[in-house]
């Protein structure tokens, strides 16, 4: 794609990061048939071709955004299926990102857009205040329908189980059993506390089964990714420094082998810490330490070994659907490893069709863009009963929360099962 920024432009390190970009796309458009908002509506504008044309025209002029492109880049949900397709390798999350701050800095959303958005940044990474407000939303529930799309969709995600407080996510040392082969740090994750509580428990007990030792640090916040998703890169930044502080005083206090990850929309955003940070002379070589370190925990229990499976009568009758998280799939290209597992440990695994496409979750996207969401959660629902499973795995507690309340069958962790498979306890989500 050729480019006309100027040499004064090309002085701006994110500009010309983003010229290089440009340049790399060929308008193929091999992108626009795994683009899940471009399959849904039809618009070229929906597609990521669309979307860097907007990008480039709005950075090459240096106009303030439009209402149009900003309509356009938030429809966008971030699932990087178009990376997977790209044949010229076209870095488009890094810049959407540009596209996305240069939207924060240059348009004036509307009020109701500014306060739904700012409750989302305050609320979310807070768990104890955001289970509060899911108490509350349940109270409310009954009402939804009543209430205009976007407050409604929050009404509805208060379906989702409400998991209390867990020991395991305060800062402390999870010793291994046995003999120690392995020390690692664990991102508790935010919404996951409230809303899939036992997903970290079971991590840790199969983490400690396996010789592994797990540091919950002290000062370890959210990852930063509702934030930068959103635009705002300087409050992602800050959650970035607070969380590798916390990591490297782990690892100057008794070493670290990896930073394990189980929400895999989060383990996308560590592994790109060295990125966020690049431009920062003191953080840029510590982010990209921890970058570096950074796991999705099936990548280490693919290093560990899955060991002593014994896989209850039960569990081994059940079909098991399982989804590819984009994030996983696509933004850190862990493909194999889940499935692999899974049946190392004797389940049987159903591949879901069109499984390339996104269920409409992305973070926040099914609260702040509910009619496509819902439209992708149906879509992905379908393709997922068309398998005749009985249950759903899957990586990211996102996904998890959409195919619930779309498929109507029980969803769990794929880390759930493998705990289930080696000697933990039946996932208590089955009966839910």
């Amino acid at each position: 794609m050729q480019t006309r920024f100027s040499d004064a432009q090309l002085q701006d390190p994110g500009i010309a990061e983003a010229n290089d970009i440009l340049r790399k796309c060929v308008h193929c458009g091999f992108c626009t048939a795994t683009c899940p908002t471009y399959v849904t509506l039809g618009d070229e504008l929906d597609s990521p071709r669309g979307r860097i044309y907007l990008i480039k025209e709005m950075l090459e002029g240096g106009n303030p955004a439009t209402e149009a492109t900003v309509r356009h880049l938030d429809r966008c949900l971030t699932c990087l299926s178009c990376t997977t397709t790209c044949p010229s390798g076209v870095d488009y999350m890094h810049l959407l990102d540009h596209g996305r701050r240069h939207i924060e800095e240059t348009w004036q959303r509307p009020l109701t857009d500014r306060w739904l958005r700012a409750l989302l940044k305050w609320l979310l990474p807070k768990p104890a205040l955001f289970r509060l407000a899911l108490v509350g939303a349940k109270l409310a529930r009954p009402f939804a329908p009543l209430f205009p799309g976007r407050l409604s969709a929050m009404l509805k995600m208060s379906s989702a189980s409400i998991s209390s407080p867990s020991p395991v996510d305060q800062p402390g040392i999870h010793n291994a059993d046995g003999k120690r082969q392995m020390r690692v740090a664990m991102l508790s994750g935010c919404a996951q506390q409230v809303v899939g509580g036992d997903i970290n428990e079971a991590t840790i007990r199969l983490l400690r089964r396996h010789g592994v030792e797990v540091v919950i640090a002290y000062g370890m916040g959210c990852c930063g990714a509702l934030t930068q998703h959103m635009g705002d890169e300087a409050a992602a930044q800050k959650s970035a420094r607070a969380n590798i502080a916390a990591w490297l005083t782990v690892k100057e206090n008794g070493g670290l082998d990896a930073i394990v990850v189980n929400a895999s929309g989060c383990g996308t955003t560590v592994k790109d810490y060295g990125h966020l940070l690049k431009g920062d002379a003191d953080w840029a070589d510590k982010a990209a330490e921890i970058s570096d370190l950074t796991v999705d925990i099936s990548e280490l229990m693919i290093k560990v070994g899955l060991q002593n499976v014994n896989l209850p009568a039960e569990a081994a009758t059940l079909g098991v659907a399982y989804h590819a998280a984009c994030s996983l799939q696509h933004g850190q290209k862990v493909v194999s490893p889940p499935k692999d597992l899974l049946r190392q440990a004797g389940f049987t695994i159903r591949d879901v069709g069109e499984g390339h496409l996104c269920c409409g979750s992305a973070g926040t996207y099914n609260l702040l863009q509910p009619e496509i969401a819902d439209q992708l959660g149906q879509r992905k629902a379908g393709n997922i009963k068309a398998t005749g499973a009985d249950i759903v795995a899957a990586g990211n507690i996102g996904c998890m929360v959409q195919i619930s309340a779309h498929s109507g069958l029980p969803v769990v962790h794929s880390v759930e099962l493998l705990d289930w498979a080696t000697g933990g306890p039946r996932p208590a989500s089955l009966d839910r």
